[in-house]
């Protein structure tokens, strides 16, 4: 009897945990989910549908036009071409530089290690927009304002890409390792061959990550950028809001930019999220 008692209360335990989980998932799809579904119907919106009281969340009539008046009021295609050019530089500078410098002080045998990494531990503490007016100043002096480098390079530190790439090598078979070395791997063969071939969630989810900051970049390209020739997707999204009246704006042109500003990297996320969801939590149990 205490056996069925003690399974039965098992059962109970594991049933409220169930209700809880799906309770959870429930809100969470509800806060997520809720304003992107209201993004997305507002850019098929009119005006007069949008400035109304009561809210009018299903619209009298559609207007896909919303999505040419975006792409034609402003260079559109000129933001986009922007977004492109320094998501995939400054991506590719941080994921380069985040497994060099985590492979670094892994596996790498040099003095002061441990204080590089407190180092790497402290610029994850600081917030990147106590460093805007130093770097702000600092570009300005190199003429840098208003162009391409000089929004991609201040943008060029990785401490949390290195950070999330240390744990997981650390992480990694140690046997592997020194059956590699007494095999005369040099460092170059030991990361190309060894290391790098068993971190493949943790790069894509390093790499998912830091697409998905550096496209949802705002301050820092709005700061630099002084015209249309440099602005990314979020800054261009900004300039659609005052193209006819800066004090009343067309919320159906910007949410409609805002769905495809959306949509490319949402894509990419949706389409890795497996593979980032195990590159996270790779490193939580050694061996």
């Amino acid at each position: 009897m205490k056996r069925l008692g003690s399974t039965g209360r098992t059962i109970d335990r594991a049933r409220w945990a169930t209700i809880f989980g799906y309770c959870a998932m429930t809100c969470v799809l509800i806060v997520i989910g809720v304003p992107l579904l209201w993004i997305l119907i507002t850019s098929f919106k009119d005006r007069g549908d949008i400035y109304v009281q009561p809210a009018v969340y299903w619209p009298n009539t559609w207007h896909p036009e919303n999505y040419s008046y975006a792409t034609t009021t402003l260079p559109f295609w000129t933001f986009l071409k922007n977004s492109i050019i320094v998501t995939a530089v400054v991506s590719a500078v941080k994921f380069a530089l985040g497994v060099f410098s985590a492979y670094g002080l892994v596996f790498l045998r040099f003095p002061g290690k441990n204080v590089v990494f407190l180092v790497i531990i402290a610029a994850l503490m600081v917030p990147n927009q106590i460093t805007v007016i130093s770097n702000y100043a600092l570009v300005s002096q190199l003429g840098w304002r208003n162009t391409l480098t000089g929004i991609m390079v201040p943008l060029f530190g990785v401490a949390f890409g290195t950070f999330l790439m240390r744990n997981h090598f650390l992480s990694l078979p140690g046997e592997i390792i020194e059956a590699a070395r007494m095999d005369g791997a040099g460092w170059w063969r030991l990361l190309t061959r060894v290391v790098l071939p068993m971190s493949g969630p943790t790069m894509v989810a390093f790499a998912v990550i830091t697409l998905v900051n550096e496209w949802n970049e705002y301050l820092w390209p709005f700061l630099m950028a002084d015209g249309p020739e440099v602005a990314t997707l979020p800054v261009g999204l900004t300039l659609l809001q005052n193209t006819e009246n800066p004090s009343v704006t067309n919320w159906g042109p910007v949410m409609a930019g805002t769905v495809m500003t959306m949509l490319p990297i949402l894509v990419i996320f949706l389409a890795l999220q497996r593979h980032m969801i195990k590159g996270l939590t790779s490193g939580a149990v050694k061996g």
